[in-house]
């Protein structure tokens, strides 16, 4: 737990350094720059009125209202939306990885129903369901899989995370999935991570590399209330954290020279 509570405080200081935060977490570091530029009285004008918005729970009907938006933004089931390398690809993968970016953009404060961010969404979800394919499709050439004893004790993790059986199947009740659905996805996640350590395994960081990562952090957190553990204890939390940047910036490029290999074509 106290590990997870270290790497917790770097993630959120050094939240661009972290692998994985990509275009998302550059956004919201070029908000943060832009606060910082502003000047006292208007920054605590805004943090007003940002209290004043999260005080106010939206109505049923303004929840209603914008779920019919959301779901506007899906497909048919049996509509083609992609074709990759002769593989068809179905409405209903693209509605389970619309709804994904959906919650994410909803979790970050955005609204994923304007105009703009629906044509954005639209284009993540197809880059997102292409890259998935082919990942899968080569996965699958490499003979990898994911056994049932694998799936089951992450499907266990998930369900300790989320707070136990009951809570469990609430949130897949929330998100419109069965058990049986979030294994399958567990199931090509835990395939897709043996494919990234196949073709792109991490390379060794260096004591120089983790130590600048700390003092960006230190930097990062001046004048702030975050409290950052010594450096010999954070250390391995840090090593974890470059690795894991590295191994995805790897496999972001061979993921990148797949696409450019590969034979797609966009149906919507």
């Amino acid at each position: 737990m106290k590990g997870a509570n270290m790497y917790m405080k770097f993630k959120k200081i050094l939240l661009p350094f972290v692998a994985g935060a990509l275009a998302l977490s550059l956004a919201a570091c070029n908000d943060d720059d832009k606060a910082t530029k502003e000047e006292t009285p208007k920054e605590e004008t805004a943090k007003k009125d940002s209290s004043q918005e999260e005080a106010k729970a939206p109505s049923k009907e303004e929840l209603a209202e914008m779920q019919a938006k959301l779901d506007e933004q899906q497909v048919d089931k049996s509509e083609i939306v992609a074709v990759v390398n002769d593989e068809k690809l179905t409405g209903d993968k693209y509605n389970q990885a619309l709804m994904s970016i959906q919650g994410q953009m909803q979790q970050m404060g955005q609204d994923p129903t304007s105009k703009e961010a629906s044509e954005q969404i639209k284009t993540q979800t197809l880059d997102s369901l292409v890259n998935q394919t082919l990942i899968r499709q080569k996965a699958t050439e490499a003979k990898l899989t994911a056994t049932e004893e694998e799936v089951n004790k992450e499907y266990a993790t998930y369900e300790e995370q989320v707070g136990g059986e009951e809570a469990m199947a609430k949130a897949l009740k929330a998100q419109k999935m069965d058990k049986e659905t979030l294994k399958e996805q567990i199931a090509e996640s835990i395939v897709f991570g043996k494919y990234q350590d196949k073709v792109a395994p991490a390379k060794e960081v260096t004591d120089k590399e983790i130590q600048a990562y700390y003092d960006q952090a230190v930097a990062q957190a001046e004048g702030t209330e975050q409290k950052l553990p010594p450096f010999e204890e954070a250390k391995g939390e840090i090593k974890g954290i470059l690795e894991q940047q590295q191994q995805q910036e790897l496999f972001a490029t061979h993921v990148e020279k797949l696409k450019a290999d590969a034979k797609i074509e966009l149906k919507i």
